[in-house]
């Protein structure tokens, strides 16, 4: 219990301290910017607010954040766009990480197992996947998560008092999430998010949503975090606004993660399944997208 305790404490510590560094690093920045932190109103504000409470649910960031900034005008260069996403979802994820580490039950062994593993997989994963065809990938994991939504609707209708206590992974499922994670963390240096599939999975072996959300948010907090770095040293992401997005996002992690806490673990799976179905929807229409541009693009060079 003691070492269960220390564990906790270090992963706490390490996510304070990343929040701290990040706020500094960003005073610095927009210091030297003549921009102070609510620079960009409540815009920004209730863009942070909206985007993150939904990452908070599950429904992840990425997606939402460029709508918003799309809808708004709300960037100056959309080359900007990659670095500014990471920088302004940062603190907030690691906010979140902190609350579902202490607000949730977890099986520590299953924790640290799944986290090195997606880690390792999104180490070796930019140089595994160079020449990957992104497209077959996104529509074989669209395909998967359709499978997987079908399942779970099976679950809920036939199997309606599923094990929701049990917070662990033991024996083969243990070594079955080791992999999954891992193959999960190669995907992710694709783009592709984590929270769904983490979601699926976790509902799939029996255990609680919940579960999902710690290993999912560190996760999403430690890539975020290193790819915000690596953005703000090349210039590439817009500093206004970014102070008021990071605060409207703080607030809407705590109250999201305050209503998932409580959330009725029926409600959540049907969430999930809506959810599955709506990243598959995503998936597929991004890999048509895509084929178009590509058809439009051979057009012109054949004319």
């Amino acid at each position: 219990m003691m070492n269960e305790q220390w564990i906790l404490h270090g992963l706490q510590l390490v996510l304070v301290m990343g929040m701290l560094a990040m706020g500094w690093l960003y005073t610095r920045h927009l210091r030297a910017n003549n921009l102070n932190w609510l620079t960009g109103g409540w815009k920004g504000f209730l863009i942070g607010f909206v985007t993150d409470f939904g990452d908070t649910i599950g429904v992840g960031s990425f997606a939402t954040t460029t709508a918003a900034f799309k809808m708004t005008n709300y960037l100056d260069d959309d080359r900007d766009l990659p670095g500014t996403i990471n920088a302004v979802h940062a603190i907030p994820t690691m906010v979140e990480a902190i609350f579902f580490l202490t607000a949730v039950q977890i099986d520590w062994p299953t924790f640290i197992v799944m986290t090195i593993a997606s880690i390792l997989g999104a180490l070796i994963g930019p140089r595994l996947t160079a020449h990957w065809d992104a497209q077959k990938i996104r529509r074989a994991l669209a395909y998967m998560l359709v499978l997987a939504a079908l399942v779970m609707i099976y679950n809920i209708f036939f199997l309606p008092d599923p094990s929701v206590a049990k917070h662990a992974l033991v024996g083969w499922q243990l070594w079955v999430g080791a992999l999954f994670n891992f193959t999960l963390g190669i995907l992710m240096t694709l783009g592709l998010g984590n929270y769904t599939p983490e979601l699926i999975f976790f509902s799939l072996m029996g255990m609680s949503p919940l579960v999902a959300f710690p290993v999912m948010m560190v996760n999403s907090a430690a890539v975020m975090s290193t790819a915000a770095l690596g953005f703000v040293k090349t210039h590439r992401l817009q500093w206004r606004g970014l102070g008021s997005i990071i605060l409207g996002g703080i607030v809407g992690v705590v109250l999201a993660a305050t209503l998932v806490k409580n959330i009725d673990m029926t409600i959540l799976r049907y969430g999930i399944v809506i959810l599955s179905l709506w990243t598959a929807y995503g998936l597929f229409k991004e890999t048509r997208n895509v084929a178009k541009a590509a058809a439009a693009l051979q057009d012109e060079i054949g004319e």
